[in-house]
């Protein structure tokens, strides 16, 4: 792409931030901190504290593809800069405002994000701020390592800055799948019938006129590394490779197998890993949100053979490998947005089996993976729920204790419900297996209790269940959350009765 800006003016990150007002919607590029920006957005938390040393209110709404870094997430609720924030976060500043309730939060399944914005439910976007490797005068951006939600972003905001960063080569051109479904009543297809098809522009394209200036930076991703796996998430990652091995033998997965959508983190890479070295499960593709370190390693091996998804989110030492070697990884990988990568439409037509982590799961095949102990919130549901309720087979998994054991992640009901019973087929820890698949409320109970609760929580939890007899779904609410309850009193959820 020509990369020619004598239109648009260049600017410093503290004058990119003067376009911005108290009370403005900004949507930011970002889907994990890959792509997300870091000069502009530091620049604004710098003004805010300026604002309020001066007696002013200074808040902007902040809306991104999903989590970011600590530039931007971090910097912004630092200097109490944000009005509100949507639709998934992992920062740590932010998290602590968010559950005092001192910044509002609204989780959304980041599949709607973009429509929702477009619909105007949102409100009005004032500006889209996004991280390109290049940009020209007739408005062709270049995104980075995401795309998430930067070309809704750059299409309904009234201007555009453009934080143009230099750490990311212009070989990126190609990389990238940028397409945008057309609203409801007008809405087609989205015509992805295997996961290596393109259908969108290489860059995105935006009106000219839209670009106020471009900020120079030369930043690496704020994105740290992933713990090997230890004996726990490798003993996960087996079950889970273990478990679809057998689905394949079965017959009821293909022998060529389907492509697989994973979650973000360590257990995530656990399990990726398992999947490549099982000698029963074929090389196979993934269609997913995020690109992680063990996905490259995978590729290399000739394990993985594509991967799409909308944020690369690896390493710093495995992006300088990427960036060695861009040739060949953009002959495997494709990155779209969000709105595509986390589409239902697509999910239920690829066949997609979906992978993802809980913070809690109850026995009856609920899941909490958003809430600690009901109120805090952690992250958010991310798009899991994209996912989980479109998947050809759907696994939610985690280790079956948690703070040494004084948790039971296995518990009578959740204390938060992001996915019900009806969309959960699978549950693994790394105890074993618990196939939900066409049993009833009490078949999933003891499946759950018997394969997945650790040995230390088995009897008690059997217990509970001898203790409600009654229904189809047999609870009692007066007990249903004593473990929870015992864990607030004394730290430890072990030695409940009923």
């Amino acid at each position: 792409m020509s990369t020619k800006t004598s239109r648009i003016p260049e600017l410093s990150a503290d004058e990119a931030a003067a376009f911005v007002a108290h009370g403005d919607i900004v949507g930011f590029s970002g889907f994990t901190p890959a792509g997300a920006t870091k000069e502009i957005p530091s620049a604004i938390a710098r003004r805010a504290k300026a604002e309020h040393a001066a007696g002013r209110e200074f808040k902007i709404g902040v809306v991104t593809g999903a989590s970011t870094g600590d530039s931007l997430d971090g910097e912004l609720a630092r200097a109490n800069a944000v009005l509100f924030r949507t639709p998934y976060q992992s920062d740590k500043y932010l998290r602590a405002a968010i559950n005092k309730g001192e910044t509002r939060f609204f989780d959304m399944h980041l599949s709607m994000l973009p429509q929702m914005a477009r619909y105007g439910f949102l409100g009005k976007f004032s500006c889209a701020i996004v991280e390109a490797a290049a940009v020209n005068d007739k408005g062709e951006i270049l995104l980075t390592t995401s795309v998430g939600a930067s070309n809704t972003f750059c299409h309904i905001a009234d201007k555009i800055l453009v934080e143009l960063n230099e750490y990311h080569p212009q070989e990126l051109n190609g990389l990238h799948d940028i397409y945008e479904p057309l609203d409801p009543p007008h809405r087609r297809e989205v015509p992805i019938y295997k996961c290596s098809d393109r259908i969108g522009s290489p860059v995105l394209k935006v009106d000219p006129a839209k670009i106020v200036g471009i900020v120079r930076s030369n930043r690496p991703d704020e994105i740290g590394g992933f713990k090997e796996p230890d004996a726990v998430t490798k003993q996960i990652g087996e079950n889970v490779a273990s478990f679809l091995a057998n689905e394949i033998k079965l017959n009821r997965i293909p022998r060529e197998f389907l492509p697989i959508q994973s979650g973000v983190g360590n257990i995530a890479n656990a399990v990726l890993g398992a999947l490549g070295s099982n000698p029963n499960i074929p090389p196979f593709e993934m269609y997913s949100e995020v690109i992680q370190d063990s996905v490259i390693d995978l590729m290399r091996n000739g394990d993985i053979a594509y991967a799409s998804a909308t944020s690369l989110t690896v390493s710093p030492p495995v992006l300088k490998s990427i960036y060695s070697d861009l040739e060949f990884l953009k002959k495997h990988i494709m990155l779209r947005p969000q709105e595509i990568s986390n589409n239902p439409e697509i999910v239920r037509r690829l066949g997609i089996i979906s992978i993802n982590t809980a913070i809690e799961v109850d026995i009856w095949g609920n899941v909490n993976s958003t809430h600690v102990m009901g109120n805090n919130l952690m992250n958010g549901i991310g798009g899991s729920g994209d996912f989980t309720r479109n998947a050809y087979i759907s696994i939610f998994t985690c280790p079956s204790i948690a703070k040494d054991g004084a948790i039971s992640t296995i518990v009578p009901l959740v204390s938060h419900l992001d996915h019900s019973e009806h969309s959960v087929q699978a549950i693994i820890t790394e105890q074993g297996i618990a196939d939900l698949r066409g049993k009833d409320p009490v078949q999933r109970a003891r499946e759950i209790v018997m394969k997945c609760a650790h040995p230390e929580y088995r009897e008690q939890l059997l217990a509970y269940l001898g203790h409600t007899k009654d229904g189809h779904t047999p609870q009692t609410l007066q007990t249903v959350f004593a473990m929870h309850q015992a864990f607030l009193a004394k730290k430890d959820m072990r030695g409940v009765t009923w």
